[in-house]
């Protein structure tokens, strides 16, 4: 029997729900999950997060120590997944780390992407060595540094002479096609995945989500606000692109219903569900009419966004990530235990389809824990 070769990945994303920490066993060529957690993020940290997101004064000062935070947020998880999983940390190969993202803009002149959660200090805290900052190298090479995912896509799901696409939907949706022939794969950020419905719900009911959707599903969709909302030019962008709290977030939909103020709260929640599920479907459609969708990410809980979403895609078989053996939930994480082993084996784990960067690279840095 082989010995274990366990990775850890760590993931928190555009909604800010909290830490997803997962131990992976790559020994048998394919991750297996052995353990997973989740650490919620106190309320003074994800306050301070959702500042940062923005511009504001005192900028350094609070990136400065927001960013030790996330670090020592990061490493708890680690730490508690490894007290749930009864694993030492010098079993542990690597710890993968996305970060946080705070600014997410790769279209400027001089494009950039910049997640926190210093890998330094998770590296102290638990023991282990981290590899992160996986972006950085994809936008120096001329790409978007999103999304990352299709790479890790495209080697567990795809599937010859079967038209696939995996769906996430975290914060913000992003797609990958998987055509199982000889064309290239592609990804891309569709839009708002769960941020905006997040947003609404927590501003007028101060709940984290719409379980269910149940509140979406009371109301009635506003076809002049969804077409309003649809509007926005990032949706009419040919790919490769990508996008984030910079353009989808609570100022930008407060402006959006300026003029709708005298709508009820539930009949906005479900046009803001049906952006999410409109702005997916017609990407897809418009990669191919027919074929299988599996989704993962929070957004694959959500029962009236998969069946709303359902409706808009009749070509297509439409499943969750469970069905290909792999946990909606934590597949991304998975995704960047991957990323952290193909750092350790410096194999590339970008692609240039997907990304627009000029070539494929080794992406991520090293931190030591000793």
């Amino acid at each position: 029997m082989s010995q274990p070769e366990y990775y850890i990945g760590l993931m928190s994303g555009t909604s800010m729900d909290g830490v997803d920490a997962v131990l992976v066993d790559f020994s048998s060529g394919y991750p297996v999950l052995i353990s997973s957690h989740s650490e919620p993020i106190p309320p003074h940290l994800l306050k301070g997060l959702q500042n940062l997101c923005q511009p504001a004064t005192d900028e350094i000062n609070r990136l400065g120590r927001i960013d030790r935070s996330v670090g020592q947020l990061f490493a708890k998880a680690v730490n508690q997944l490894l007290t749930h999983a009864g694993v030492s940390p010098s079993e542990v190969v690597a710890i993968g780390s996305h970060g946080q993202t705070i600014r997410h803009m790769p279209n400027l002149d001089m494009g950039f992407t910049l997640q926190i959660g210093d890998p330094n200090t998770i590296a102290v805290e638990t023991g282990i060595n981290v590899i992160a900052d996986f972006r950085r190298k994809d936008v120096a090479l001329g790409g978007q540094g999103a999304p990352l995912v299709p790479a890790f896509h495209q080697q567990m799901f795809a599937q010859p002479d079967t038209t696939r696409v995996i769906l996430n939907i975290g914060g913000i949706a992003n797609i990958t096609y998987l055509p199982g022939d000889s064309s290239q794969v592609l990804g891309f950020d569709t839009g708002p995945g769960n941020n905006l419905i997040d947003a609404w719900i927590n501003h007028c009911q101060q709940q984290p989500f719409d379980k269910d959707g149940e509140w979406a599903e009371s109301g009635n969709t506003n076809p002049d606000l969804l077409k309003q909302l649809l509007s926005h030019s990032y949706f009419s962008l040919s790919y490769p692109k990508s996008t984030g709290r910079e353009l989808f977030n609570r100022a930008w939909l407060e402006q959006q219903l300026a003029e709708y103020s005298h709508l009820d709260d539930e009949d906005i929640q479900s046009t803001l569900l049906d952006l999410t599920c409109q702005t997916i479907a017609n990407d897809i459609n418009k990669l191919s009419a027919t074929g299988e969708l599996f989704v993962c990410g929070g957004g694959a809980l959500n029962k009236a966004l998969i069946r709303r979403l359902g409706n808009l895609i009749p070509g297509y078989k439409l499943a969750t990530t469970t069905e290909l053996g792999m946990v909606p939930k934590w597949v991304e994480g998975i995704a960047f235990a991957w990323l952290a082993m193909r750092f350790e084996r410096q194999l590339p784990s970008n692609l240039p389809a997907v990304t627009g960067a000029r070539r494929e690279a080794v992406l991520g840095g090293k931190y030591s824990a000793k």
